[in-house]
């Protein structure tokens, strides 16, 4: 099932970029002979205005074929001075309708994700999350070996409640890990409230190699107030309820929530709490069910609280969805760049089948909340993969789009289209960079699925 949503939820944003590329051609009057939702042999469609719609067997891609694309293969078999420029053809028109045409796939890409934020914010959606309070990860976790965390060095303290951050009101933590996953080696200016005073700090988050994201060094400081408990779970069947107090782990008193984790650290086959219920004290044994990668299932959570995202008016949600898209462009060129900064690409690179699992889990999670849980974070996380293949595709790589741009800007600036073989040699460099790039993600999602 995560398969098939994933699939379909891909599908929808190559559409989306397809259809870009086909409506632009339609209005610059170059003929378009197959609009496809897939690669490979036909299954089904039909024919109208001289294009035949169809559906191929291949789920993933899909394409837009404008009349006289065929003609680049001639000219350059017989060695011609130019491409043959017949009426209706995607060469047959001007350099500038022909940048247009490439421009409008990724342009779509970006209107979608701008109207999914819209429609996702006006319809508003809630986030599992804890209070703005942090833990320190050094109190935790222990001392580093490599030196203090970015938090430490900033001056934070565990209890310090951050309430803005670069100006923006802060009330939960999943708003400070968004700031921070986005701000790897770049400046945060902290507002933190500490023992009734408020104080500013500056904090530097560093980049992990593995994903690119920023890293500050904290955790949510939460009670350990049992906030939610999942029906049929370990901690169901061991009796645990919302509103009990977790006190103690084995022997040990739980001060906060964040401490369970180093109960889970040596995966013991049961878990011994002591709780606090109506005044009185009760003994419970939870059994974790873990996963093949060692995270523990118990079924419940400390110390949560819900966050209700919710624009006011159309005219607020149309600028949130501004903000988030923005927001996100800027997030993906930064991740683009990171990949020349020390990242290592195999952790941080996801190819095809990692996006199409992840799209379908990511719809998983959020249908078992609802419907429109379901639909708010699945077509959420697709108005992010459309915007990565916007940004992707505008890269000034021959082959993809932005090096298709370059080549007819060229051709406008010296007034004549270049010749089939040098064009040729241009994208057969772009094919070996992008061959490459594809190469690598497959070699990042197969390590991904072997647990590595």
């Amino acid at each position: 099932m995560n398969i098939l949503l994933g699939l379909i939820g891909f599908g929808i944003v190559v559409f989306v970029h397809e259809l870009g590329h086909f409506l632009a051609a339609k209005l610059s009057g170059i003929e378009v002979e197959a609009f496809s939702l897939g690669w490979g042999p036909r299954i089904v469609g039909f024919k109208r205005g001289g294009t035949d719609y169809r559906l191929s067997a291949l789920p993933i891609g899909g394409y837009c074929r404008m009349k006289g694309e065929d003609a680049f293969r001639t000219a350059l078999e017989r060695n011609d001075a130019e491409v043959p420029r017949e009426e209706g053809s995607y060469y047959g028109a001007p350099a500038w309708k022909r940048i247009i045409v490439s421009l409008a796939g990724p342009a779509f890409n970006l209107v979608f994700a701008f109207l999914v934020f819209i429609a996702v914010y006006g319809s508003g959606y809630t986030v599992t999350t804890y209070e703005s309070r942090l833990l320190l990860a050094s109190e935790v976790d222990g001392p580093r070996a490599s030196g203090p965390y970015p938090a430490e060095l900033a001056g934070l303290r565990s209890g310090d409640r951050v309430v803005a951050i670069d100006g923006e009101p802060v009330e939960y933590f999943a708003q400070v890990q968004e700031a921070v996953s986005m701000a790897g080696g770049r400046e945060l200016r902290l507002l933190v409230e500490r023992d009734g005073a408020t104080l500013e700090l500056v904090a530097r988050p560093e980049r992990e190699k593995a994903t690119g994201a920023g890293k500050l060094g904290v955790y949510p400081m939460a009670e350990p107030v049992v906030s939610l408990v999942e029906a049929g779970g370990p901690a169901d069947i061991a009796g645990l309820r919302v509103g009990d107090r977790v006190v103690e782990v084995g022997a040990n008193p739980l001060a906060h929530a964040q401490a369970l984790s180093a109960a889970l650290a040596s995966r013991p086959e049961f878990l011994d709490l002591r709780v606090e219920r109506d005044g009185s004290t009760l003994p419970l044994r939870v059994i974790p069910l873990w996963s093949p990668d060692g995270q523990a299932g118990l079924g419940f959570a400390m110390g949560t609280v819900d966050w209700r995202v919710e624009a006011d008016s159309l005219a607020d949600a149309i600028v949130m969805g501004g903000a988030e898209t923005s927001r996100i462009v800027t997030g993906t060129l930064r991740g683009l760049a990171g990949l020349f900064s020390g990242v290592d690409p195999l952790k941080a690179v996801s190819g095809p089948m990692r996006i199409t699992v992840t799209v379908g889990e990511t719809a998983s999670r959020g249908f078992r909340d609802g419907i429109g849980e379901g639909f708010s974070v699945g077509f959420s996380f697709l108005a992010m993969l459309s915007i990565g293949l916007c940004v992707m595709n505008l890269l000034p790589i021959p082959v993809l789009d932005g090096g298709w741009i370059l080549l007819f800007l060229a051709e406008i600036i010296r007034g004549k289209a270049p010749k089939p073989r040098n064009v040729f040699r241009y994208q057969s460099v772009g094919m070996v960079i992008v061959l490459g790039i594809f190469l690598l993600a497959m070699v990042a999602d197969f390590m991904f699925f072997a647990g590595r």
